[in-house]
C-alpha cells in the first residue's frame, strides 16, 4: 500500500527503499560474511531457524545481515523463503534417546543414570560484560580439554546416554491420546481451540521465543498454579534427520540438527484431585534454545491442567508467532486515515451540543 494522498508517492517509497538498501549495504566496516554470523552469533541463528521452522543456518546468517540484526524480521524471512520450497519426503519418527547429548543435567535428580553433563554452559558463572581485549584473551586462553571430574562423567557426542527414569508406575499421569495419531501440520491447517497436543506443540517450537516465556512466566506465577514445577531432564545436542528410502522403504538418516529438549514435572490435581499423580510436560525445539524449551514444557503442562483454560490454549496457538507478531506492527505504519477520520468526526459528533451540529 502506497501513501497515494502524498505528492510523488511511489516515487518516495522508492527513495526510502534505496535508503534502506543504502543502510544495510554501505557503512565504513567491513562487509559481516556468512561464516561470522554462523561462528560468532550461533544462538541467534538457533534462534531465527526455530522461529521460521527451518534449519538452514547460512540461510539464516543471511536473513540475519539482510535485517541488520532484527531477528523477528530474519525469521519472517526465512519463512518465507520456506514457503517457496518444495517438500521431497516426510521425516519419520524418531525417539528421544536418539538424541546425541552434548548436555544434559537433571535438577529433579541428584545422581541420574549416565551422570549429569554440564556442558558448554554459563549457568554457574556471573554474568558481567567482558571488557578484556579479545587478541589478549585468545593468547592466554588455554587449549580446549574436556577434564573429567567427580559426578560429571564426560561424554562424547555420539556416546548413549540413558534417558532419565519416569517416576515408579502407578505415580504418572497418562498423557496419551488416541485421538492424536499423528502430528498435527500447522503448516497445512490452521490451528484452533481444541487442537490435538501436537498441534500445541508445534505452534510452541515456532512461537516467537520471548513471547513464549513470558507467557510461561505470567501463568506460571498465578496463584491457582502454585504447585512447584521442577525439570525432570534438559539436554542439548544432534538429532537425526531420517525418512524412508523411496526404493527399499527402509529408514535413512539424511542429515542431522541440534536440538534442545525438555521434560518438566507437576504434581497433576486435575484428574487426580488428591494430587496422587505427577504430570510430565515435553518441550522440543530447533537450535540452542534451553529457555524456549523449558517454556514450552511448563506450557504443556498448564493448558493440559486447566481445561477450561481456553484463553490460554488459544493464546499459545495465536499469539506466539513472531512473523504474525511483526506482521501487525508493520501494518499500524500504513496509512490510516481513513479510520482516523472517522474516529474525529464520530468524536465531533458525540461532543457537538446538538448531535445535527456534528454532522
Amino acid at each position: 500500500m502506497g501513501y497515494s494522498g502524498v505528492r510523488g508517492g511511489q516515487e518516495a517509497i522508492h527513495a526510502a527503499e534505496r535508503l534502506a538498501r543504502r543502510d544495510r549495504l554501505g557503512g565504513a566496516s567491513r562487509w559481516l560474511e556468512l561464516d561470522q554470523i554462523t561462528g560468532r552469533l550461533g544462538l541467534a541463528v538457533d534462534r531465527v531457524m526455530g522461529e521460521a521452522g527451518l534449519w538452514a543456518p547460512e540461510l539464516a546468517a543471511r536473513a540475519i545481515r539482510q535485517s541488520r540484526g532484527d531477528l523477528l524480521e530474519a525469521a519472517q524471512l526465512l519463512r518465507a523463503h520456506r514457503s517457496t520450497l518444495p517438500r521431497l519426503a516426510y521425516s519419520s519418527p524418531v525417539p528421544a534417546a536418539a538424541i546425541r547429548p552434548v548436555r544434559r543435567i537433571s535438577p529433579a535428580y541428584r545422581n541420574p543414570p549416565g551422570g549429569q553433563i554440564l556442558g558448554a554452559t554459563h549457568d554457574y558463572t556471573p554474568r558481567i560484560l567482558d571488557l578484556a581485549d579479545e587478541d589478549t584473551a585468545r593468547a592466554t586462553a588455554p587449549p580446549p580439554r574436556r577434564p573429567a571430574t567427580a559426578g560429571t562423567p564426560v561424554v562424547a557426542p555420539d556416546s548413549a546416554v540413558p534417558l532419565v527414569g519416569l517416576p515408579p508406575a502407578g505415580l504418572l499421569a497418562d498423557r496419551r491420546d488416541p485421538t492424536d495419531p499423528e502430528p498435527f501440520d500447522i503448516t497445512r491447517a490452521p490451528a484452533r481451540p481444541g487442537v490435538p497436543r501436537s498441534a500445541r506443540l508445534t505452534a510452541m517450537t515456532r512461537a516467537e521465543t520471548g513471547s513464549l516465556t513470558h507467557l510461561w512466566y505470567l501463568v506460571a506465577q498465578a496463584p491457582r498454579n502454585a504447585q512447584p514445577e521442577i525439570p525432570l531432564e534438559l539436554r542439548r545436542g544432534h538429532l537425526p534427520l531420517r525418512i524412508e528410502h523411496p526404493f527399499t522403504g527402509s529408514p535413512v538418516t539424511v542429515a542431522g540438527v541440534r536440538v534442545s529438549e525438555a521434560r518438566t514435572v507437576r504434581p497433576d490435581a486435575r484428574p487426580h484431585p488428591d494430587g496422587s499423580r505427577i504430570d510430565i510436560g515435553y518441550g522440543l525445539c530447533l537450535g540452542d534454545n534451553e529457555a524456549k524449551a523449558l517454556a514450552m514444557a511448563g506450557l504443556d503442562l498448564l493448558v493440559h491442567r486447566d481445561k477450561t483454560a481456553d484463553r490460554l490454549e488459544q493464546r499459545v496457538l495465536t499469539a506466539l508467532d513472531g512473523p504474525e507478531l511483526a506482521g501487525y506492527l508493520e501494518h499500524l505504519k500504513l496509512p490510516h486515515y481513513v479510520d482516523f477520520r472517522s474516529i474525529v468526526d464520530r468524536l465531533r459528533a458525540l461532543q457537538a451540543p446538538n448531535p445535527e451540529e456534528g454532522l
